[in-house]
């Protein structure tokens, strides 16, 4: 009792799914992502053993339609289900049993399943798919998620709002450029969890997005930094002119305390965002 959508970005190979519902913690059970390989919703009186086996048959070489006739064959319930899958070369599939509450129904094209079902109509789809034609220029999160929240705008599930999730992997995306798991967010019980999910996003971006583009601190910058250095106790005193290393020791504390360790940049330079950051959180006087 859900609409989800399941995408690739073409430029990056990112793979993820975005999904809504009346039903507590969706997040929960219906997006499965697996960088390099494939995503998968599986929804409507979920099999939520369709993510694995999904995203295994992938890794096996089968593609989604292959993977819609395997299911077809081995779920008893089949007709009561409803799925969407893309892979890693952007084939995807959809499927919607003949069991589905009215509304429901699904669209796949090239790096895109869109699916759902209790919906107030075939509108939602529509509105979903014009949504993720035309974001296409976005990084894979905002086109997902303004794909989710084209489909809320035109009605989405009928029963009402509950619970929303964004799942995204891709290829060193992850914390440190560790794993290729990305954006992980969930809003499991709320009056408007695509609002909510968007705020997430933003703080995502905020505390895990990587520099674009940095300078180096102007002096009345690194003022300001010093002072509040010494203020927070990351030391007891620190020389005036230019960068040095226990400025660059302390302010590197700082970023770890705050949860900005993704947007460090050493040697004196800043990335503007997290400078922002930190000037609003710590306006001067201290």
């Amino acid at each position: 009792m859900t609409f989800s959508v399941v995408g690739r970005d073409p430029r990056t190979g990112d793979l993820g799914v975005a999904v809504a519902s009346k039903f507590l913690a969706v997040g929960a059970l219906v997006p499965f992502v697996r960088g390099g390989v494939g995503a998968v919703a599986t929804q409507s009186y979920v099999n939520p053993n369709f993510g694995p086996e999904g995203l295994g048959l992938l890794t096996q070489g089968l593609d989604p339609q292959a993977i819609v006739a395997r299911f077809r064959e081995t779920d008893a319930d089949i007709e009561q289900r409803q799925f969407g899958l893309v892979g890693a070369d952007g084939q995807s599939a959809t499927f919607t049993g003949t069991g589905c509450h009215a509304w429901a129904g699904g669209f796949a094209g090239p790096d895109v399943a869109i699916q759902g079902n209790i919906l107030a109509g075939p509108g939602v789809l529509d509105a979903m798919r014009a949504a993720w034609e035309a974001g296409h220029e976005l990084p894979l999160p905002r086109r997902l998620l303004a794909t989710l929240r084209a489909g809320d705008e035109a009605g989405g599930d009928r029963r009402g709002r509950q619970s929303a999730a964004l799942l995204c992997a891709g290829p060193g995306r992850g914390y440190g450029g560790l794993t290729d798991d990305w954006v992980n967010l969930r809003a499991d019980d709320h009056a408007d969890p695509c609002g909510e999910l968007a705020r997430l996003l933003d703080l995502h971006d905020l505390l895990f997005g990587r520099p674009q583009d940095t300078r180096p601190l102007t002096e009345d910058e690194l003022k300001w930094l010093r002072a509040l250095l010494i203020w927070q106790d990351y030391a007891t005193s620190l020389p005036a002119g230019d960068w040095d290393a226990d400025t660059e020791a302390a302010a590197w504390a700082l970023y770890g305390t705050e949860n900005l360790e993704e947007r460090w940049v050493a040697g004196g330079q800043v990335d503007p965002a997290a400078l922002a950051y930190l000037q609003e959180r710590y306006p001067e006087p201290f």
